[in-house]
């Protein structure tokens, strides 16, 4: 009897020690699947010099470790990058990603809202994770954006003159809280303009009106939006020393607490001179913590930008210029000329479809006059600095996320390939929708056997 207890006892201890494998051979899975090791790569950290033969360790979503001669984590899945480069994975600061699907289709589209003053609404409460422009646009190598509420259109103050909160994510992940880096890195403030002449759809011909009018709405535009930081003023100071049992919550004005206070930056969309520089007159005026974008005359105004210290979101530099009497070259140009002037800036599409076109524009900065260390900054570093996330994107350092790309050469070449694509840690596919179709009718165009 002993015997068969004995007998009994040593199986049970057996399906014990079975069960417990089984259940620790998927934590020990997992925590293998998220070691990698990138090794015989030229590194570009963006930290320091670039490092030959250089090895990347990424655990748990983060850089672990990187420079030359290290040694290879037992376990890690690797990579053997030979001839092969690696970067920070590239930042689009200023999108539509996820906001804008198909523009000519309203149904698809969620980027504005009615009202010229929303500063409540959050730019990630909209985005769709199942977009598919993300994996088109991760495909070249970019791995975090930002969208913007109110950006784009044929006029802006369509979009609200207070649009809402910017909000920064990673392009992988099934749920905004997956992608998430920041859902509130700033306030977008489509700044008005002296407008005499607009676009009547009705007609489809330009309507002009007097100088006089157009000053009024301007005027009154401004007016209105200094009250409604005067007014978030009051509202801070009454819920911070006001009785609870009067106090009535306003999530408008609660949303421009932040902005007050300096906080949270505001993103001042404006193109012509006048414009910026009436926009950072009156952000001076109300101690506000002001980004410029789009700025496509801010040239003529880079010793103003100089001095207050504002940085610059550039918009894509193949375009035209705003002024017939601007020289073609000027959006090309610009970058150079605000870089030797001392001007931080960072390159965006400021849409969508062609996002997947910024390190291109960076490449043509360069061959206008650009230095081709300081295009990578403006497509890899630099938004990340301007927009507060330095400490987690933008250069290849132990602790930061592991958002990487490897790839055949520089990346602001068209011909380039992202071979291996990183974000987050975690090895992502760089299939989509663009390559299938290619791959459809390269096969129905190919020659019948």
């Amino acid at each position: 009897m002993n015997k068969m207890l004995r007998i009994r006892a040593a199986k049970y201890q057996v399906i014990a020690l079975l069960l417990v494998l089984l259940l620790a051979f998927p934590l020990w899975s997992q925590r293998a699947a998220n070691v990698y090791a990138i090794k015989n790569a030229k590194i570009y950290t963006l930290a320091e010099p670039p490092i030959e033969k250089g090895v990347v360790v990424i655990r748990d979503g983060k850089i672990a470790a990187v420079g030359a001669d290290l040694p290879i984590p037992e376990g890690a899945q690797v990579i053997d990058a030979v001839g092969l480069e690696v970067y920070p994975g590239m930042f689009d600061p200023i999108t539509q990603i996820g906001l804008n699907e198909v523009g000519a289709v309203s149904a698809t589209v969620d980027t504005n809202e009615l009202g010229d003053f929303n500063p409540e609404l959050i730019a990630a409460t909209a985005v769709n994770p199942a977009s598919a422009h993300i994996p088109v646009t991760r495909a070249s190598g970019i791995t975090e954006v930002i969208s913007a509420p109110g950006v784009g259109g044929f006029d802006s103050q369509s979009s609200g003159i207070i649009a809402g909160q910017a909000s920064a994510f990673n392009l992988a992940g099934w749920t905004m809280g997956e992608m998430q880096i920041n859902p509130s890195v700033a306030m977008v403030l489509n700044w008005p303009s002296i407008q005499t002449s607009s676009f009547d759809f009705s007609t489809f011909s330009m309507k002009e009106k007097p100088y006089e009018d157009a000053k009024k709405e301007y005027d009154k535009s401004v007016n209105q939006l200094s009250d409604w930081l005067t007014r978030a003023r009051h509202y801070a100071q009454a819920k911070e020393k006001g009785s609870l049992d009067l106090f009535v919550r306003d999530l408008k004005l609660e949303a421009l607490v932040p902005v007050v206070e300096g906080k949270l930056p505001v993103l001042v969309m404006a193109d012509e001179a006048r414009d910026i520089r009436n926009a950072i007159n009156f952000c001076t005026k109300q101690n506000l913590k002001m980004i410029l974008a789009s700025g496509a005359e801010s040239w003529k105004v880079k010793d103003l930008l100089k001095e207050k210290k504002i940085p610059v979101i550039l918009g894509p530099t193949e375009r035209l210029p705003e002024q017939d009497d601007t020289a073609y070259d000027k959006p090309m140009t610009q970058p150079s000329e605000l870089n030797a002037a001392g001007i931080q800036f960072a390159f965006s599409s400021f849409g969508t479809s062609f996002s997947r076109r910024l390190p291109q524009y960076a490449g043509t900065a360069v061959g206008y006059g650009l230095s081709h260390d300081e295009a990578l900054k403006a497509v890899m570093l630099n938004a990340a600095q301007i927009f507060g996330l330095a400490d987690q994107l933008g250069t290849i350092e132990p602790g930061k996320l592991a958002n990487l790309i490897v790839t055949t050469g520089d990346p602001l070449e068209i011909q380039t390939e992202v071979r291996y694509l990183f974000i987050k840690g975690q090895l992502t596919s760089t299939d989509n929708r663009h390559k299938h179709l290619y791959e459809q009718y390269r096969k129905r165009l190919a020659p019948a056997r």
